[in-house]
């Protein structure tokens, strides 16, 4: 399995779209360079910050070509095939195989109550139809509804099904047992461990993680990547300087009132309004029924934006 391929910063790209929903092919392809020059080591497309749950099949297809089409091999893409059931999400293994996607992520079942036992089953179903690729587990208990339980991982990473795992869990001290778990188990390189959380990435690197999957890092890679350095040379104390730089910038995703709005609408909303203020895409505009942002938060986010941004 090829799961070192997938280390580093390898930030979830959001999805830019017109007004009228459809995919803003051109502004994804200046996304997609902006990332790469900021010097990230890989893109994951199709995940949360892509609104992957909001797109029709044909709008995910299309996002995911244009990413990988615009990439050209300059770092691996690996491919969100999130749904609510197995049969959903081989559907999607389909469509990222034939895309030419080099890994894949898919969460536990949701929508329906599911146990260990069928979690398990899940992944190794989604190995089966794409054996070829590395599949990563992504853990997002506060979306699915479950949290996946760390001997469940490491037994399916023992028999080769899966890759790694992206932690979005929000819990830090669960993430690093399951580091320490991992390693006790002699499966460091079988087992990648990304963190994604943005605010707490010298953390994670301090405990043995393995990279970051930022949604931040749409908006400034660059830093992320300096981050990330700075981490894995062990300059501890420029990293946690440069971690609360980018934590200052972090706070464009509450800006968003969240009295007549989602955290998804608010953070979103913050991401794409940035870009859209850097030049980077043409709209802000989020998939139904995310709410909009008003003039007073756009210049807001804009002036933290221009205060805390990353420059060299």
């Amino acid at each position: 399995m090829a799961s070192a391929t997938f280390t580093g910063v390898i930030p979830p790209v959001m999805t830019p779209l017109h007004a009228d929903g459809s995919v803003d092919v051109e502004s994804l392809r200046k996304l997609v360079d902006h990332l790469i020059n900021g010097g990230v080591d890989g893109l994951f497309a199709l995940g949360s910050s892509g609104e992957a749950a909001f797109l029709t099949r044909a709008q995910r297809k299309l996002a995911l070509t244009t990413i990988i089409e615009h990439t050209a091999g300059r770092v691996p893409v690996t491919a969100g095939v999130i749904e609510t059931t197995t049969a959903r999400v081989i559907e999607l293994v389909e469509d990222a195989l034939e895309a030419g996607a080099e890994g894949l992520v898919a969460t536990a079942p949701f929508y329906t109550r599911t146990h260990d036992v069928e979690i398990e089953e899940h992944f190794r179903k989604i190995h089966a139809a794409a054996p070829e690729l590395p599949l990563f587990a992504y853990n997002i208990p506060v979306s699915v509804h479950s949290n996946l339980n760390p001997v469940m991982l490491l037994t399916l990473a023992k028999d080769g099904v899966l890759a790694g795992t992206k932690d979005s869990s929000g819990n830090d001290g669960a993430i690093r047992s399951l580091i320490e778990a991992r390693d006790d188990a002699g499966l460091t390189e079988q087992f990648k461990i990304l963190t994604g959380s943005e605010t707490t990435v010298d953390f994670a690197y301090l405990a043995g993680a393995d990279g970051v999957v930022p949604g931040l890092g749409n908006v400034d890679p660059a830093a992320y990547a300096a981050l990330a350095k700075l981490c894995l040379d062990g300059k501890w104390a420029e990293a946690a300087a440069l971690q609360k730089r980018i934590n200052h910038l972090f706070h464009i995703v509450f800006v968003g009132d969240t009295s007549h709005m989602s955290g998804s609408s608010a953070g979103l909303g913050g991401f794409k309004t940035a870009l859209a203020h850097l030049g980077i895409i043409e709209s802000n505009a989020m998939a139904v029924p995310h709410q909009s942002l008003s003039d007073e938060e756009t210049a807001r986010i804009h002036a933290i934006v221009d205060e805390f941004l990353y420059t060299a």
